[in-house]
């Protein structure tokens, strides 16, 4: 089962890939999260991508598609993946189609979880992150029981710079402008399916489960 999550910044889509991963026991592959570790990290790669993030742009495609296709080449790959955050392109998706009709494989599923922009900009820029240990949290929704303060180490909260509202505007501008037209492409290969985002997590993914099932 391969499955494509597509999406606005900041639409859930992240969440609903890993609750689908665990459910059918297959990897949740995020570039973002690749990014972000690189970043952490000081890569050379890392900082590449660390200047186009803060700006609310996409990596370019030469960046995520050698990390990408190496990824899903891997054993645990075998029986399927959930791929969070790419394509973002259609380059990119006509790249992956590619590379997977090579090996006699194809996207099974590209599920598009609709949220709209407003709604987008409210969870976005609500969101704080430990550098330190990775975890999220959002002043609204899932708050630190101390503000500003880790849950889980202790160690100071921070805004990301992909998470402040003129970021996440300036994203979703370059999400409509490049990444939504992937709908049409999956809806032109008969594999595109969209749940409405806007509801609790777990209604989200109960659609996704019917899609699935």
């Amino acid at each position: 089962m391969k499955i494509v999550m597509l999406g606005a910044p900041g639409a859930g889509k992240g969440t609903q890939a890993q609750m689908i991963a665990d459910q059918y026991k297959i990897p949740h592959i995020s570039t973002g999260d690749i990014f972000r570790e690189n970043v952490k990290n000081g890569t050379a790669l890392g900082m590449e991508a660390k200047k186009y993030m803060d700006q609310g742009a996409l990596v370019p495609d030469e960046l995520t598609v050698r990390i990408l296709l190496d990824r899903v080449a891997r054993d645990d790959c075998k029986n399927g993946y959930v791929l969070d955050g790419f394509p973002r392109t259609i380059p990119q998706a006509e790249v992956l189609d590619k590379a997977l009709r090579e090996i006699g494989d194809k996207i099974d599923y590209a599920i598009n979880v609709d949220v709209p922009d407003e709604n987008i900009i409210r969870r976005m820029s609500g969101r704080r992150a430990c550098l330190t240990c990775g975890a999220t949290f959002h002043i609204e929704h899932i708050p630190p029981k101390q503000e500003g303060i880790c849950d889980k180490c202790g160690k100071e909260l921070v805004q990301r710079e992909d998470d402040k509202a003129e970021t996440v505007k300036n994203r979703l501008e370059v999400y409509h402008k490049q990444t939504q037209p992937l709908i049409d492409f999956y809806t032109g290969q008969n594999v595109l399916q969209t749940v409405d985002g806007t509801v609790d997590m777990k209604d989200v993914f109960a659609a996704i489960n019917e899609i699935l099932a």
